[in-house]
């Protein structure tokens, strides 16, 4: 649905920006979206459990404490179903709107080879039908009611969520749990949906931004995360109805399931509405999946594309999901590419004025993670941008930070994770992901005190770990199997 939200190029479109704006904020967005999405697994949560009584259900209340005074600063709540299902909430008082998010712990991470896609393909298939409403039934009942509802696929998960009124809560979620419970995946629509996909597909290709960060993850890793999200053209023209009922009743389980909310709700009616709506899952936990071992690689690779510009991207070893070197790098990432005054916009934008676009940005896996580089420019000026990227980097290793540079990032780290959580969408995204992934919750008031903790020394030794690695990279553009051979690295040459 929103198609690879969290590709560089769909996060740009998604806030609207052009690429001025998008270079000037893609820090602080990125460590929001990080945060929201990934990172915030660095912190450990104070937990005060319920015993379970006779209900139905086992309640938790998590308590998180102000780092500096000790005191209780906010209040999530939390329970788990009988059947493993975990609902997760964070009331906002001050909004009308509620945020309602169905997570499932699936992604092109859990394919196999031969499943590449199907976590996107089911997706999309959901909307198109279920045991009580048809696609135009789901779109129209959402419509009049003002809400927004729409659903997207990342690496690590699947997210279908629902923002409304308060006063429309049920209605969101009765649709949620039909769109992620019952679905029909009826023939006649998916040969239609295929379509779409295989569009969307060649839409990636004909966008070079996306698919050189493609071909990266395909230089980079060895192991399921090297696979793009929307699978190849050939397997999804494969694909059969009984290929996605397999893969959906063997991922779409409740205690491979979180339902989060966030905005103004009533906890105990939502339960209510949660156990009215999710009662009856279709289908039984299977065996406990085997994820793929993911390998970091220092591969290269080019395409050789008849485009205007020359799409660069250089892949360095970043840290995984739960490290608390996150905040180090994200700090390191918003001075040397992650807005406008770092140092790689400042140098090949506006000194040499060679590109339009040129940032960096960091990703979290389980297990490992990556630092990115990215720039486009024109294929004559392809060469001197490839040097000053490794100048830049290598001077970065040699002479440090300044303190005005060091500090700027923290600023902007700061600033862009309070300016992201202004919403009833962001808590949502930033706490059910949290769930899901991590069990594990923290607060806004612990995020930021863990920024302030990181020390100069942190991002230095935190650059130096990542640079001093050979990098991958990749290339899309006219003769760019040319210009992949000049790549080196921050520590050679």
């Amino acid at each position: 649905m929103l198609p690879r939200l969290f590709g560089v190029r769909a996060m740009q479109g998604f806030l609207g920006m052009d690429g001025v704006k998008f270079g000037a904020l893609a820090a602080a967005f990125l460590f929001i979206v990080a945060v929201e999405w990934v990172w915030l697994s660095v912190l450990c949560v104070i937990r005060s459990a319920l015993k379970p009584s006779a209900s139905d259900c086992l309640r938790q209340m998590t308590a998180a404490h102000d780092p500096h005074t000790g005191k209780e600063t906010k209040m999530f709540d939390q329970m788990t179903l009988p059947n493993g299902l975990r609902i997760v909430g964070e009331k906002l008082t001050h909004v009308r709107s509620c945020t309602v998010g169905v997570w499932v712990k699936v992604g092109s991470m859990n394919e196999r080879p031969e499943e590449n896609g199907l976590s996107h393909f089911i997706e999309h298939m959901v909307f198109k039908g279920t045991a009580s409403r048809t696609a135009r039934d789901i779109a129209e009942e959402m419509d009049d009611v003002g809400g927004q509802l729409n659903a997207f696929t990342s690496k690590d998960c699947t997210c279908f969520y629902a923002k409304v009124i308060d006063e429309d809560l049920k209605l969101a979620v009765d649709i949620l749990s039909d769109l992620a419970l019952r679905p029909r995946f009826d023939d006649a629509e998916l040969q239609k949906e295929r379509g779409v996909v295989l569009e969307e597909i060649a839409m990636v290709e004909d966008t070079p931004e996306d698919l050189v960060h493609d071909i990266l993850c395909e230089a980079q890793f060895e192991g399921s995360l090297q696979r793009p999200i929307l699978g190849s053209a050939e397997l999804i023209r494969q694909y059969t109805q009984d290929d996605l009922l397999r893969y959906w009743r063997r991922h779409y389980h409740a205690k491979n399931m979180v339902v989060a909310i966030a905005g103004n709700y009533d906890w105990d009616a939502f339960l209510a509405l949660v156990n009215t709506y999710f009662k009856d899952f279709p289908n039984e936990e299977p065996p406990v999946a085997i994820v793929e071992i993911q390998t970091l690689l220092s591969g290269r690779k080019a395409r050789e594309k008849d485009t205007e510009q020359l799409q660069i991207s250089i892949g360095y070893p970043g840290v995984g999901l739960g490290s608390d070197e996150v905040y180090a790098l994200s700090v390191f990432n918003n001075a040397i590419g992650g807005g406008m005054s770092s140092r790689l916009f400042q140098r090949i934008r506006e000194e040499l004025g060679m590109a339009y676009s040129v940032y960096t940005f960091p990703t979290s896996y389980p297990g490992c993670g990556t630092f990115t580089i990215y720039a486009g420019t024109s294929p004559e000026n392809g060469e001197v941008v490839i040097r000053e990227i490794e100048l830049e980097l290598k001077k970065t290793l040699r002479e440090g930070l300044t303190e005005k540079e060091f500090k700027s990032a923290k600023a902007q780290l700061k600033g862009g994770y309070l300016l992201g959580l202004e919403s009833s969408s962001g808590r949502m995204q930033s706490i059910g992901r949290s769930t899901l992934l991590l069990d594990r919750l923290i607060t806004p008031e612990e995020t930021l005190a863990k920024i302030e903790a990181v020390t100069m020394e942190d991002v230095l030794k935190i650059a130096r770990c990542a640079l001093d690695a050979k990098p991958s990279a990749a290339i899309v553009g006219k003769n760019a199997k040319k210009y992949l051979d000049q790549i080196g690295g921050a520590s050679r040459g």
